[in-house]
């Protein structure tokens, strides 16, 4: 691929640091966007999106806050027009795996008329250690309502590895890639592993979803956000998603990371030990 200009929209977040770092390392000119960039890019005020996108020839796209949302398909529909209009020739769209607002995000950017790499990714294994579960960890006690479904979380490194493949090459155009990890795990299998390396007595406790949303609640969390892992917690973990799929060697010719590598490498840092 020659080195023209990709955008990252969302590339403060888990996943866009990592694509701007690798992106960086192949000599390729990666322009990372935000509400605090100049230009900024605010997915509450279309305003901002043209002057994002102008200069991009193609674009690496991860919704805030999750495709979930009611207007979530409706946004994704106009930036993927008015990134045609700005030249830009290729969207790679981080997706989610069996919910209903991605799927009809997803028919939005296909229906655009522009290339398209759509990356389902299921759960990730950072949210353990750079997301909401990282504080309650440190407690001591993770408290979600979630039982024994299993869930093949997937590393953000590999998620990055996918996401620079598919704005380096044409191949992995107009394809849709179900990244998972290796292995399926309980969200109180994961929290024993991370306890195991970190050398701390660490407690899954399983609450209900009224209990949880209360404590949310009572912790600030605004009532948009408390609706959205009502959904992802109340219906989209219920097993649909517990399958391992393959589309990290389908697209990178080699496995997914395993839980296990991610809890070794992160417990080493010692984080999980403050």
């Amino acid at each position: 691929m020659q080195n023209s200009e990709i955008v990252l929209i969302g590339g403060s977040g888990k996943t866009g640091g990592r694509i701007a770092a690798r992106l960086e390392q192949l000599g390729l000119s990666a322009r990372k966007t935000s509400r605090s960039t100049t230009p900024a890019f605010d997915w509450e005020d279309r305003s901002t999106w043209r002057g994002a996108l102008t200069g991009a020839t193609s674009a690496y796209v991860a919704f805030q806050p999750d495709l979930a949302v009611s207007w979530a398909a409706e946004a994704i529909d106009a930036l993927s027009k008015i990134a045609k209009e700005c030249g830009l020739q290729h969207i790679v769209l981080l997706s989610g795996r069996g919910e209903e607002g991605a799927q009809r995000s997803e028919e939005a950017l296909r229906a655009a008329g522009i290339d398209y790499t759509i990356l389902r990714a299921s759960w990730f294994c950072q949210n353990f250690s750079e997301g909401a579960f990282l504080e309650p960890l440190l407690g001591g006690r993770l408290q979600l309502p979630a039982d024994d479904v299993r869930e093949p979380f997937i590393d953000a490194g590999d998620i990055a590895d996918a996401a620079v493949a598919a704005l380096t090459d044409i191949r992995h155009r107009n394809k849709i890639y179900e990244l998972t990890g290796p292995r399926a795990l309980t969200f109180r299998e994961a929290v024993a592993e991370i306890a195991a390396a970190s050398g701390r007595s660490i407690e899954y406790e399983q609450v209900s979803m009224t209990d949880f949303k209360d404590g949310l609640a009572a912790a600030g969390m605004p009532e948009s956000v408390i609706a959205l892992l009502e959904e992802l917690f109340g219906e989209v973990l219920d097993g649909r998603n517990s399958q391992v799929m393959g589309g990290v060697r389908d697209i990178l010719g080699r496995p997914a990371s395993d839980f296990s590598q991610y809890v070794r490498e992160t417990a080493a840092t010692g984080l999980w030990s403050a």
